[in-house]
C-alpha cells in the first residue's frame, strides 16, 4: 500500500525488555534467575535503532529499570540518537500485584536510574503487561507525584492479564484527587459493532496478517483523523532467541512469527508517520 496522504503523526514505542523477562514466563522463570539467561535485548535493540535510523523515525524506549542497570550504554545510545527513554518499571512487576509503597519504590528508582543514563528528564511510564486496570487505577497518583507527565499503560479491552474495556480509546488527561493530572495515552484499538479490537502492536500486529493492521491504523489515521499508539518488543525481532518450555498457547504468543515481524515493521514504517510518544501529549 502507498504511504498514508495526511500529516498525522503516530506514536511509536518499543518496550525494552528481554525474551526471559516477560509475563508469559513468569510462572517459569523467576527474577532470581534472570542472571542465568543469556541476554539478548542490547543486540536487538540495536538493530530496532538502525532501522529507525534508515526510517528517519525517532520513538519512545520504555525500559526496565534492571535492564538498564546491566547494560549502561545502551542507555545512552538511545539517547545520543535522539530518541525517549522512559520507564518499564524496575523488574517487569504487574502494578496490581504491588502495594502502593512498593509501586512507589519501583518507579522512583527506575526513574532515578533512567534518568543518569539518558541525561534527561524521564516523563512517561508503561506498566509491565499493561497492568495499570481499574483495580490498580490508584497508580496514576503516584505516577504523578514522581514526576510523570504522562502514562500508556491503559489497552481498552478485555484481556485475561489486563484492560480497561471502557476507557477513552484516545489521548485523555485525567484529572486526580490529589489535584494533579496526569496525560494517559491508549494503546490503540479500532471499534467494531460497538467492541474495542487491539490494533496498536505486539504479539497483535505480529499474528495478523499485515493487512488487518494496516487496515485499522489507517481506519485511525483517515476515518476517526487520530494518531494512534503502536507499540513492540526487541525480542519480537529476534527469531534465534533460545526457547523456554511453554504451553501451546504461549508458545503461539510469544514465538509466533518472530521471522516476519521485522520485515512487516519496515512496511509499517514506510506507511505511517511516526514519533515519541511525548510529543503527542
Amino acid at each position: 500500500m502507498t504511504e498514508i496522504k495526511n500529516d498525522i503523526i503516530n506514536g511509536l514505542s518499543i518496550d525494552v525488555e528481554d525474551y526471559f523477562q516477560v509475563s508469559n514466563f513468569e510462572e517459569k522463570i523467576s527474577f532470581e534467575q534472570w542472571d542465568n539467561f543469556e541476554s539478548r535485548v542490547e543486540n536487538n535493540t540495536l538493530r530496532i535503532l538502525d532501522i529507525l535510523d534508515v526510517h528517519n523515525i525517532k520513538a519512545t524506549f520504555f525500559v526496565l529499570g534492571w535492564t538498564a542497570s546491566k547494560v549502561t550504554g545502551l542507555i545512552s545510545e538511545i539517547a545520543v540518537r535522539g530518541h525517549e527513554v522512559a520507564s518499564h518499571g524496575f523488574r517487569h512487576q504487574l502494578v496490581y500485584n504491588l502495594s502502593a509503597g512498593e509501586f512507589y519504590q519501583d518507579i522512583k528508582k527506575t526513574k532515578d536510574i533512567l534518568e543518569k543514563l539518558a541525561g534527561q528528564e524521564v516523563i512517561g511510564y508503561r506498566a509491565p503487561s499493561y497492568s495499570i486496570t481499574k483495580s490498580s487505577f490508584w497508580a496514576m497518583d503516584i505516577l504523578a507525584d514522581c514526576g510523570y507527565k504522562y502514562d500508556s499503560s491503559i489497552f481498552p479491552i478485555h484481556h485475561h492479564r489486563y484492560g480497561i474495556p471502557d476507557f477513552k480509546r484516545f489521548r485523555t488527561v485525567i484529572s486526580l484527587s490529589s489535584g494533579k493530572k496526569i496525560c494517559e495515552l491508549p494503546v490503540s484499538t479500532v471499534k467494531i459493532l460497538g467492541k474495542n479490537f487491539p490494533v496498536g502492536g505486539g504479539a497483535y500486529f505480529r499474528l495478523l496478517p499485515y493487512f488487518v493492521s494496516e487496515w485499522g491504523l489507517k481506519k485511525i489515521n483517515v476515518s476517526e483523523n487520530r494518531p494512534f499508539v503502536f507499540y513492540f518488543h526487541p525480542w519480537e525481532i529476534d527469531p534465534a532467541q533460545p526457547r523456554v518450555a511453554c504451553s501451546k498457547i504461549t508458545r503461539l504468543r510469544h514465538y509466533g512469527n518472530l521471522s516476519s515481524m521485522e520485515s512487516k515493521l519496515k512496511k509499517l514504517f514506510s506507511v505511517f508517520r511516526f514519533a515519541p510518544l511525548k510529543e503527542l501529549i
